[in-house]
């Protein structure tokens, strides 16, 4: 089997002590390169700020190079905080971890055949007539290969990067303490009640068993659903590493971009109120936005709903404070939203009034769309660009850092992505009547409550439906 260069491709680190060795080694050289600045600076008479030693375009190209290839909860966890919208972290952190989405390195071919003899023994290539080698997708936690088995199934599979599930509390507790030092942080942000949060949902995406039981429980709630699709798990080729599935023939969502507005409407109207039903009816939500997520089949004039270890379960308490926000953003009563944002913990009882001002400012701003019966044009309205400069003015002040509960982070994660889809496919809708009946769904009773489909689950790289270009070929391969 031979090992194919490619410029992506390098073998994951999978000890705890190897990862930390990379991870060290990423500090040293930034220590050395701040002393250099740093010396710099003084000799022509300025005194430097330590985060803008840190954060120079060279130690942001190292940063997000190492941590690219380390892959696992190093990577992840910066896409996790970057949130997409940059409401969390300053704009100079946030970009560095928002480069990550994109750039992640896959395995080569030679280690890629151990974690699969691992899973499935010595013989595996005997199930299947085909398996793709090159990966139709990457990301940091795992790879995505296709597959023919030998019973006709066209499969794609979801291959974890080894040593990524046991080196995750490490790789939180090194790359913890270069947030910390780097000097970015805003004053009152708890970064390690953060760093908990995400150690914990990152211990569950890792766990591609939890994602198999997501995926079947999404195929079963929607399964009457005519507007989607959802792949369903392969029970006898999946373990906790690997996760075989469905292939689903389809076009990224990216292509509906040129297809009759009707189309591009609806497609983005039905993610919306599909959003709605996840909150208020199923009590879960796929909160991983990437656009690699979601892909359309017209033949069937069906989104496909994809990758569902991000998959997370909200409280029922946290889903009445959702619905009161909502509608309060629909009412347009400043009064019912400020009681709503204290009740949802945007603003605490003993938040200065000019800064609870700023925050409500920025809420009517967000929700100003809903305001109206006509359709909202996502492509050109300003609001996605008066949200992230708000958002980085947020940032700035480092006398004020409320941070909403990661449930409501996660949200917002949604929210944005699909904002960012609609205005890709360029799709005009009037949102306040489609947020409307969204709203309504929630309470079918007085005391009726959102049913959860799944607990928490597991995460992992994005299905893509690209052919792959190599291939193991077992003796019967035609």
């Amino acid at each position: 089997m031979a090992d194919n260069t490619h410029p992506d491709t390098s073998a994951v680190p999978s000890t705890r002590l190897g990862r930390a060795a990379r991870m060290g080694g990423l500090g040293g050289t930034l220590l050395g390169s701040v002393v250099a600045g740093g010396a710099q600076s003084l000799l022509s008479g300025r005194k430097p700020r330590l985060s803008d030693l840190v954060l120079t375009p060279a130690n942001a190209r190292r940063i997000t190079d190492e941590l690219s290839k380390m892959r696992g909860a190093a990577m992840k966890l910066g896409q996790l905080l970057s949130m997409d919208t940059g409401d969390v972290l300053p704009p100079e952190l946030s970009d560095i971890f928002a480069r990550l989405r994109a750039q992640a390195h896959h395995m080569p071919p030679a280690q890629l055949k151990t974690v699969l003899i691992r899973n499935w023994g010595p013989d595996f290539l005997r199930s299947f007539r085909k398996f793709d080698v090159r990966p139709i997708a990457a990301a940091s936690i795992g790879q995505v290969h296709r597959a023919t088995t030998k019973d006709g199934r066209d499969l794609a599979i979801k291959v974890q990067y080894p040593g990524i599930r046991h080196s995750i509390d490490s790789d939180i507790r090194n790359l913890g303490s270069v947030m910390k030092v780097s000097g970015l942080l805003p004053k009152g942000i708890d970064i390690d009640a953060l760093l908990e949060d995400a150690r914990q949902q990152l211990h569950e995406e890792a766990d591609y068993s939890q994602e198999a039981r997501a995926m079947t429980a999404y195929a079963d709630a929607l399964s009457d659903d005519p507007r989607f699709v959802v792949p369903r798990p392969a029970p006898d080729l999946s373990t906790q590493d690997i996760l075989a599935m469905d292939f689903i023939d389809s076009v990224p969502i990216e292509a509906m971009a040129t297809a009759p507005q009707n189309i591009r409407d609806r497609i983005a109207q039905d993610l919306i109120t599909l959003t709605c039903r996840e909150l208020f009816v199923l009590g879960t939500m796929q909160t991983d936005p990437n656009f690699a997520n979601f892909r359309y089949q017209p033949e069937t004039d069906r989104t496909v709903l994809l990758d569902f270890g991000a998959t997370r379960h909200f409280p029922n308490q946290r889903i009445a404070e959702y619905r009161q926000l909502l509608s309060a953003a629909l009412s347009g009563d400043r009064a019912k939203l400020h009681a709503a944002a204290l009740n949802a913990n945007y603003l605490t009882p003993d938040t200065a009034d000019h800064h609870a001002t700023r925050v409500l400012d920025l809420m009517e701003t967000a929700t100003a769309p809903l305001s109206s019966d006509q359709p909202f044009d996502f492509a050109t309205s300003p609001l996605a660009r008066q949200m992230t400069e708000a958002a980085q003015d947020f940032a700035k002040d480092r006398s004020f850092a409320v941070v909403p509960p990661t449930d409501t982070l996660f949200l917002h994660r949604k929210i944005a992505g699909l904002y960012l889809l609609a205005a890709r496919l360029g799709a005009k809708l009037p949102l306040r009547p489609i947020l409307t009946s969204g709203l309504a769904l929630s309470a079918p009773s007085a005391t009726a409550a959102a049913t959860p489909i799944q607990s928490p689950d597991a995460q992992s790289p994005q299905g893509s439906c690209t052919r792959g270009q190599t291939s193991y070929g077992s003796p019967q391969t035609k």
